[in-house]
């Protein structure tokens, strides 16, 4: 049996067995990144809201920055944090650096104006469509926005599985901020490379099936709803 069969038998042995370490990682990881989704989710979906039915100066440019902070590099927003959150720093003394909660600060900052942008994008084609219909019941776009979101809900639901699959796959920024501690901010993109580096391939190759598993399962889910969306609307 070559090594790399062996280690792969060995992955999922762990997965089978139900190895302490490896469960441990994926916990923390799931929960970093739906407390990190859910912090974004309270600025970004507004934000996005706001931005498909106000019309006021600037809102081309709060748009193209949005657009342009989708493709911030996870390691400049984790070097940021961490100069906001070290002991030097304005938020130093809520001793946060190198916990959890930097960790959730970190994807949340990555992940909010991908909400944001792809809630302004569904948001603003159904006010498109039904703004006339709003404007002649005396609707003000204001007040169509819970409408809006209601009606959206299914995708928004998507948007929200975008944006934890890509909190989930985050490495950069919460390496810069977390430290990678063995059993307090260790997490699954984190712990793959370190474990790939000292040359454990079982665990790395296990929490990568995991991982994969989990990206495979909110696109699916993302699929699922978007079909559902189309049935509905058709």
């Amino acid at each position: 049996m070559s090594d790399f069969q062996a280690s792969f038998a060995a992955a999922l042995a762990l997965i089978a067995a139900g190895d302490p370490a490896l469960g441990a990682i994926v916990g923390l990881s799931l929960r970093v990144s739906l407390f990190a989704l859910g912090l974004a989710a309270l600025v970004g979906l507004p934000l996005g809201a706001l931005l498909a039915v106000a019309r006021f100066p600037g809102r081309r440019v709060v748009i193209v920055g949005l657009n342009a902070l989708m493709g911030l590099p996870p390691v400049v927003a984790g070097l940021v944090i961490y100069l906001l959150l070290s002991r030097s720093g304005p938020f130093g003394d809520f001793g946060l650096l190198f916990t959890p909660s930097a960790m959730i600060i970190a994807q949340a900052v990555l992940i909010a104006p991908i909400l944001a942008s792809l809630t302004r994008e569904v948001l603003e084609a159904m006010w498109e469509e039904y703004r006339e219909q709003f404007l002649s019941f005396g609707v003000s776009s204001w007040r169509a926005v819970p409408t809006l979101l209601r009606d959206g809900r299914l995708a928004l639901v998507t948007v929200m599985l975008a944006g934890f699959g890509r909190a989930s796959a985050e490495v950069g920024a919460v390496m810069v901020v977390g430290g990678n501690i063995e059993g307090f901010t260790r997490v699954m993109t984190t712990a793959i490379a370190l474990e790939t580096s000292k040359g454990d391939l079982p665990l790395a190759l296990g929490l990568g099936m995991v991982l994969m598993a989990i990206v495979l399962a909110v696109n699916g889910a993302a699929q699922v709803l978007r079909d559902r969306g189309a049935r509905l609307a058709g």
